[in-house]
């Protein structure tokens, strides 16, 4: 059964590769967004109910997006061997599947918010060429299949290297327009860094989550911002223009509605930008606009209320992170920032577009999938030393982590042991109520296992709740609790 199944199998594989390459192929020298592969995964993202979401960013965290695309790749793999297999007694099978596959990919391609007609075409291309060398190996005598399957197989090798090639080629001088860029100096500098700030307080490595299946690809050059909507002018500023203006630097805490309590989705970094405030006092905006909604260059949106906008916070379209333009991960070249709000709500990387609206006309992408509209980060602490289930020794222990409640501040910070009572610790010096708060406590540790808990007080008086709620629709609350043995 093997034997006579596994040659028309590996056949239809390698006929759809040629599909895919040479799909892939023309989408990378024309329209990446229109890449088959992508654009399913796209689709996919989009259809993906939200428990499913949350589940998939807690369980594989980065790693999502590639399981994604290995998953796709795996069904795939699966179609084309069964149509390999089935064509054999059944021709139009070869050109049904090969039908399916190209009309599958046309409608994920066009179904992304900025598709073109165009899109359509890398797919049906693919679709094409895949039927017809999958009837041409029908018609080839059984003597001839291994050079037929060596043409294919040389043939997808070739497609795949000449797009790898080209994506390689359009990402490199991406990259080397980003390090040709020469930030000016802030008219408004971030305060210096308390010295008795402890390691760790910025964040080397930001966390990325977002629905990108690959990073877009912005050339600088010709990059613009158009401000438009419920304004009385709108505005349309290239990179150089947000560069002439001036530049505000802060150090500000930046977390993922999707981080669960003690999570890792949360960091702090050194942001240049342009204040928002000032641009949309230019554009004249109606009193009546209490949304803003930024679009990413893929198609994101983002909705924002207007009054965290305009209230005096340190609000920006960011160009800079740590020092250097915003690597292509978080932005590049432009992204916008909320401080106070989470990242869904409030900070659209790969911006291009900033509408003016109202929450009663439209819903951003996270609103139309049950997510609240409006996002303010909840107070929240975590325990860093010790690590969940370690071993520490007897006698003097550091308990130590963070704090957060963006423009609220943290007031203290207490821990819990086991279930004695609430015990105060030290707070440690922050530039603002915009970032974190480094705590420790130091612990008399005695043998045997103990539940470490902690919890914080905002700015405002407003103890963190106990009460554990899932990340979905608002945030995630709770104590961070944690569990350690005493040696």
């Amino acid at each position: 059964m093997l034997r006579r199944t596994g040659k028309p199998a590996l056949s239809g594989v390698l006929c759809a590769a040629l599909g895919v390459t040479a799909a892939e192929l023309l989408a990378a020298a024309t329209r990446p967004a229109a890449a088959p592969l992508v654009a399913v995964g796209g689709a996919v993202i989009d259809a993906t109910p939200t428990p499913v979401k949350e589940f998939a960013v807690r369980t594989l965290g980065t790693y999502d997006k590639p399981a994604l695309l290995g998953g796709i790749g795996l069904v795939l793999l699966v179609f084309t061997a069964a149509v390999g297999v089935l064509s054999v007694r059944r021709r139009w099978v070869a050109i049904a599947g090969a039908a399916l596959f190209g009309l599958v990919g046309a409608a994920a391609a066009l179904s992304r918010p900025t598709a073109t007609l165009f899109d359509a075409v890398p797919s049906l291309l693919g679709a094409a060429i895949a039927g017809t060398a999958l009837l041409w190996t029908r018609s080839r005598p059984a003597t001839t299949n291994r050079r037929a399957f060596l043409m294919l197989a040389g043939s997808v090798a070739l497609l795949g290297v000449a797009g790898e090639t080209i994506k390689r080629v359009r990402g490199g001088a991406i990259a080397r327009s980003r390090e040709a860029i020469k930030l000016p100096a802030a008219a408004d500098p971030a305060k210096p860094l308390p010295s008795s700030v402890a390691p760790g307080f910025t964040s080397a490595k930001l966390y990325r989550v977002d629905t990108a299946l690959t990073l877009p690809k912005v050339d600088v050059a010709t990059w613009s911002l158009r401000i438009h909507g419920m304004v009385d002018k709108e505005l349309e500023l290239s990179f150089a223009d947000l560069l002439d203006r001036p530049l505000r630097e802060r150090d500000i805490t930046l977390n993922c509605v999707s981080n669960e309590v003690g999570g890792p989705y949360i960091g702090t970094v050194r942001w240049l930008g342009v204040p928002l405030a000032p641009l949309l006092a230019e554009t004249g905006l109606d009193p009546k606009a209490d949304q803003l909604v930024a679009r990413s260059v893929e198609g994101m949106t983002i909705g924002t209320p207007v009054a965290t906008l305009l209230d005096g916070r340190d609000a920006m379209l960011c160009v800079g992170m740590n020092g250097e333009p915003l690597p292509v991960e978080h932005g590049f070249p432009v992204r916008m920032l909320t401080p106070g709000l989470y990242g869904y709500a409030g900070s659209c990387k790969w911006v291009t577009e900033l509408e003016l609206t109202t929450f009663a006309d439209f819903d951003a992408y996270w609103v139309r999938r049950g997510w609240a509209a409006r996002g303010p980060v909840k107070t929240a602490s975590r325990i860093d030393k010790p690590r969940p289930f370690a071993t520490v020794q007897a006698g003097n222990a550091t308990v130590a982590g963070v704090a957060w409640a963006q423009g609220r501040g943290i007031r203290t910070v207490e821990v819990r042991v086991d279930d004695r009572d609430w015990q105060k610790a030290e707070l440690l010096p922050v530039p603002s109520s915009d970032t974190w708060v480094q705590w420790r406590y130091e612990w008399k540790a005695t043998p045997g296992p103990h539940t470490l808990a902690v919890r914080a007080t905002d700015g405002t008086g407003e103890v963190q709740t106990e009460e554990r709620a899932t990340p979905f629709p608002d945030g995630a609350t709770g104590w961070h609790t944690i569990t350690t043995t005493v040696d």
